[in-house]
């Protein structure tokens, strides 16, 4: 029924929208001819000028070097016409000698004005608006014609009118109320503007549209916003051909475009109604048989992708036998979905159980280590080798710590490495307060998420340097405890930096074996990092800069294999 209904609509629409444009046609003209109305008697007044000043040119031309003749005669010519307000000839040179002035008034030299240099140097027949007359001193439109003896340009015969005479000349039409004429020149430059007192004429110019613009268009109609901002229609026709226009500015209410929109609005929606209440009609029936029940399957799909999955979307009842098909189908394919899930997150479960137990094991077998080499050198009376020992315990106690944060974690594949350093200097700490040694300790360790392959090589290595740190603390040259600092930061994405910084003092004595050095250069390079040490006045620090891992990337070892490997390479240059 719509396809069938569409063609009769199409015509009528065809129809209603071809009569809707041949009569808003009709009302343009009828504007068109309005404005050419309201301007008739300023071209009555334009042309007459125009002939007048090209009139004057041969009287001009016999008294050419008696000024006193040619002023009397434009005098007289001005007086008989009882229209214009100056008429003048203006040389090449600006220095007016021949006008309409009394002989009191002074001469005019018009030299500077730019208005007339312009003309001079493209001399044409022209009609332009002074704000100000240099002889009357009133608003006037200036009518200029050039002189010519044979082929030599000898200056411009200049005529001007008031421009109150020619705004007067404006008639408008009954029920025109609001509607405003103005005039401009081929140049875009406005002559004459109905405006109530104080009004700025630029307010009646359509906004974007400049005036030089439109003479090239003739007989013209257009909507637009005015620089008020108000939505007019604009007409324009030629007052006098190729040099003044009339604009005309109306409300969409005179000139009846309104009207004319909604009867095209009509036109236009009356076929479209009867077609949408025929899509209306088929779209219920469709909606009925199809649509609610492909909607509810579109819903069950949606919470089942999303993870509502407890137990698999019931079959549609009374849905067409396509529908019905589709609906089983899914009901199937979700419940071997479910099946399989479960399946998958139980032996997930299960293995993850057995690593944290693995590292778990590890663990408590680390600080079984601990615990007999502890026993082991109490039984040594050797101080090196008590130091010997107690620098192992440390290193094994860090790998148990290590292995209980590992089984400890939520997600095996990240490692909180700021909880791991705090634990180590924490239980480092420790055990040299227990020695008796006073040392202060601060620490600046921010939250940084590390794959395990890194976490154990960079617990290891800051091991031993704050092993090392503690160890040749010296006091401060300005007296007080001996000091260690460690900050782990990350500098920018994706970049980690270690610092561990200690006192020094005039009394500190270098030693040791070389080993922790060796462990921390073999740490650095399983880090891919690199490692930096310099004095500074009453410090010594060391920093390493070392990129971090993202959880999932390929390669790496495991945490053993990493401390196997450290540990062989710290062997192999021991």
């Amino acid at each position: 029924m719509s396809i069938a209904i569409l063609p009769i609509g199409l015509i009528s629409l065809v129809q209603n929208l071809h009569l809707s444009r041949e009569a808003e046609r009709s009302a343009e003209i009828a504007l068109l001819g309005r404005t050419a109305s309201a301007a008739a008697g300023e071209r009555a007044l334009l042309q007459s000028a125009l002939g007048a000043a090209d009139a004057l040119g041969p009287a001009i031309l016999e008294s050419a070097g008696q000024p006193g003749m040619c002023s009397d005669l434009l005098r007289n010519f001005v007086q008989r016409s009882g229209t214009y307000r100056h008429a003048a000839f203006v040389p090449v040179d600006g220095r007016v000698e021949c006008s309409s002035a009394g002989p009191d008034d002074p001469q005019l030299d018009l030299s500077n004005s730019d208005m007339v240099r312009e003309f001079m140097q493209n001399p044409m027949t022209a009609v332009t608006a002074m704000a100000q007359g240099p002889v009357s001193r009133e608003p006037v439109v200036v009518v200029l014609q050039p002189l010519y003896r044979d082929r030599e340009f000898l200056g411009l015969t200049a005529l001007s009118l008031t421009q109150e005479l020619l705004r007067s000349t404006h008639a408008m039409d009954f029920g025109t109320e609001g509607a405003r004429i103005l005039t401009f020149n081929n140049s875009g430059r406005v002559l004459i503007a109905d405006t109530s007192q104080g009004d700025d004429p630029a307010q009646l110019l359509p906004r974007d549209v400049p005036l030089v613009s439109l003479p090239g268009q003739g007989e013209a109609t257009f909507r637009t916003r005015a620089n008020s901002g108000e939505m007019r229609v604009f007409t324009v026709v030629p007052v006098v051909p190729g040099l003044v226009y009339a604009l005309g500015s109306w409300s969409p209410s005179i000139a009846g475009v309104g009207l004319f929109q909604l009867s095209r609005f009509g036109a236009v929606m009356l076929p479209v109604a009867l077609w949408v209440v025929s899509l209306a009609v088929a779209y219920f029936a469709v909606f009925r048989l199809v649509l609610r029940h492909i909607t509810v399957l579109r819903g069950q799909m949606r919470r089942f992708a999303i993870g509502n999955r407890d137990s698999p979307p019931p079959v549609l009842a009374d849905a067409p036998t396509e529908i019905a098909d589709v609906s089983q189908t899914f009901h199937n394919m979700a419940r071997i979905l479910i099946r399989d899930e479960e399946a998958m997150e139980q032996a997930v479960a299960e293995k993850t159980v057995l690593l944290k137990e693995v590292h778990h094991r590890v663990k408590n077998n680390l600080q079984l280590i601990a615990s007999i080499i502890n026993m082991q050198s109490r039984l040594i009376d050797d101080r090196d080798a008590k130091r010997v020992l107690r620098s192992v315990q440390d290193r094994v106690a860090a790998l148990a710590t290590i292995y209980r944060n590992l089984y400890q974690a939520e997600q095996l594949d990240q490692v909180y490495a700021d909880r791991l350093i705090t634990d180590i200097i924490a239980q480092l700490t420790t055990a040299s307060a227990s020695a008796g040694r006073h040392l202060q300790v601060q620490t600046d360790i921010q939250p940084l998420t590390m794959l395990p392959d890194q976490a154990v090589p960079l617990t290891l290595l800051t091991t031993e340097a704050f092993t090392n740190a503690m160890k040749y603390a010296g006091n401060p040259a300005d007296g007080g405890d001996p000091w260690v600092r460690v900050s782990l930061t990350s500098p920018t994405p994706g970049q980690g930096l270690l610092e561990v910084v200690n006192s020094t003092g005039p009394d500190e004595a270098a030693g040791g074996t070389g080993l922790g050095s060796q462990l921390i250069e073999a740490f650095s390079m399983q880090l891919e990092g690199d490692v930096t040490t310099n004095s500074q006045p009453g410090a010594y620090r060391l920093a390493l800069t070392f990129r971090l891992g993202q959880a999932g990337s390929a390669g790496g070892n495991s945490p053993r294999q990493v401390v196997l490997t450290s540990a062989a390479r710290a062997g192999s240059r021991h």
